[in-house]
């Protein structure tokens, strides 16, 4: 499970998210996305050594890194003074990647943040780059496309909702991260959804429109997984163990999911920057 993991995250901090950077703001965060990278180096670099001070040194640069991405949230959110959907989902995006940095730092000193086991730390890197920064990011963007529709504000609201109640859960018991999830699957198949409807159709080319149906039909079976464990830790039914959540779960959110999602929105973001530089011309 280690190494499959280790190569989730590696791919969250390289790719996901300066290019989820660029797509909440390609000039503002230009900056931040292209300096990303010297940040992802040590984070991704700790993963593959043993936990110790090395490890945890390096894990540090790249949670100060996100701690300083975190930063901008309330600066954005007192420039825009508005908690209209999409803006909820931008602004839980720039917050999660410090949630991920913390329990990295903890996992790699082998500190017990909170009491949790270092395994569940572990699994909360990569959940807060893509339940976390992803899925919020990608929410937002589906919202924002279809001029916020009922599903679609539905989606931008309760998956940084969802996010957050599965957060509480860690601390409060598994009948509320249960709560959680449910809130999450829900807004995730509401992305899902409205994707598959409405930003999907209206892709001009087909790969994009590949690439999208790909992120939706995925998310249903990756959500129906993330609910079937929930409930098993709450009611002791049988359920997947982390190995295979990792393998089936994590790795379908991760390329069917997020990296599709991310590979059509930048195809649909230099559509519309070339459309609006050949009308410009005109």
């Amino acid at each position: 499970m280690t190494v499959l993991v280790n190569l989730i995250v590696t791919l969250g901090m390289f790719y996901v998210v300066p290019v989820g950077l660029r797509l909440i703001d390609p000039t503002g965060l230009r900056g931040a996305a292209r300096l990303w990278p010297l940040a992802a180096l040590p984070g991704a670099l700790c993963l593959w050594l043993p936990r110790g001070a090395t490890a945890t040194a390096l894990a540090a640069l790249y949670a100060l890194a996100a701690l300083a991405l975190a930063a901008r949230a309330p600066a954005r959110l007192l420039r825009t003074r508005s908690l209209a959907p999409a803006e909820v989902a931008v602004l839980t995006a720039l917050v999660s990647p410090s949630v991920a940095g913390t329990a990295l730092v903890a996992e790699r000193a082998g500190y017990r943040l909170f009491g949790f086991d270092l395994d569940i730390l572990a699994l909360t890197v990569p959940h807060f780059h893509y339940a976390g920064f992803t899925a919020a990011l990608i929410a937002g963007l589906v919202c924002r496309a279809s001029d916020a529709q009922p599903w679609a504000r539905w989606a931008a609201y309760s998956v940084p909702a969802g996010t957050l109640f599965v957060l509480l859960g860690y601390f409060v018991s598994d009948w509320a991260e249960l709560l959680g999830a449910v809130v999450l699957t829900a807004g995730m198949w509401a992305v899902a959804l409205v994707t598959w409807r409405e930003v999907r159709t209206a892709a001009r080319d087909r790969v994009t429109g590949a690439l999208l149906a790909v992120s939706a039909a995925v998310l249903v079976a990756t959500m129906l997984l993330a609910l079937w464990w929930a409930v098993g830790q709450a009611t002791g039914i049988a359920h997947p163990t982390l190995t295979w959540m990792a393998a089936t779960h994590g790795l379908g959110n991760a390329l069917g999911f997020a990296l599709c999602s991310l590979l059509a929105w930048r195809r649909l973001g230099t559509v519309r920057t070339d459309r609006a530089l050949v009308t410009a011309r005109s």
